[in-house]
């Protein structure tokens, strides 16, 4: 029996459901010695901007028990940049290639949607609301449901194609957020993005990232993830997208039982550059040792009593 790995979300198909988190895998270009790209479901490049970012200081990361902190502050070209250098290099992987958006304020959110989308090849992007909105004092978008709802808006009229929508977890309630998005024109939701956490050197007495906090990631945070994937996909009609500290192919089916369509891979790729290849192959194991012909069926397949 062979099973079926693909996947479909907002009318885009993939050919399998592991995809590559933003911010863990560069443009893709960085791993060609260790993954064939094209056997990934889907890359999501970093986060792009309107103009060009150094970035925080340094030091911007910190090695956590059981994961990571890191502030690297969205280091990136531009979109033109990206648009004009970067895209003509990685357009031809047989993959989809997602773009991360992100932005300091609604009309920069806006402005690189609206250059993505004259570039017809991209088929989709990951509208990262994590970012802090200076217009409003540097709360995130994505921590306000009014704020989210905004952007979400704003970007759905200028991007027609597939538009996934990074969620917060730094909220009282995910579910209601994902709702939220999700009326406001999102085709799916992807999360979590990192918990807010710090550092100390406790010699020095002083934060050990320059930014004080940052993003925590990694195993530490799967079973918040896990939690949160299983309350956004019983609220939403759309797909679900898990991340949070997936290590595995196990970590990854418990993501998909749990509601999630599909899962990406972050920290992970730091400490093994080959894990998303073992994990697609351990996934279709998996569906083989249990009788699966679809692994879509396995998404909110989670037995409860």
């Amino acid at each position: 029996m062979q099973t079926d790995l693909s996947v479909i979300l907002g009318g885009l198909k993939f050919k399998n459901p592991v995809l590559t988190a933003s911010g863990t895998f560069g443009y893709g270009q960085e791993f060609i010695d260790f993954v064939d790209l094209n056997q990934l479901g889907g890359i999501i490049v970093k986060g792009t901007t309107g103009s060009a970012r150094q970035g925080n200081p340094y030091p911007r990361m910190a090695e956590t028990p059981m994961g990571m902190l890191n502030a690297v502050g969205l280091q990136n070209k531009g979109v033109d940049a990206f648009i004009s250098e970067i895209w003509p290099q990685i357009s031809h992987y047989q993959t989809h290639v997602i773009v991360n958006v992100s932005g300091s304020t609604l009309e920069e959110y806006v402005e690189v949607a609206e250059k993505l989308n004259a570039v017809e090849e991209i088929p989709a992007i990951e509208l990262n609301i994590s970012c802090p909105n200076v217009k409003e004092g540097g709360m995130a978008f994505g921590t306000s449901c009014p704020s989210a709802a905004a952007v979400t808006r704003a970007v759905r009229e200028v991007f027609k194609r597939m538009l996934i929508v990074k969620l917060s977890p730094n909220i009282t309630d995910i579910a209601e957020m994902a709702q939220v998005v999700e009326g406001a024109g999102a085709d799916a939701v992807s999360l979590i993005n990192t918990l807010l956490g710090m550092a100390i050197d406790a010699e020095s007495r002083k934060p050990v990232l320059s930014t004080v906090t940052g993003g925590l990631s990694g195993p530490a945070i799967k079973p918040v993830a896990l939690r949160m994937v299983w309350q956004v996909y019983k609220a939403v009609k759309i797909p679900v997208i898990g991340l949070g500290g997936i290590m595995n192919a196990i970590d990854a089916i418990e993501f998909m039982l749990a509601g999630a369509s599909a899962i990406q891979i972050g920290t992970a790729n730091f400490i093994d550059p080959t894990v998303s290849m073992k994990i697609i192959k351990g996934m279709e194991d998996y569906c083989l040792r249990h009788n699966i012909k679809k692994i879509s069926e396995l998404t909110g397949a989670l037995i409860v009593d």
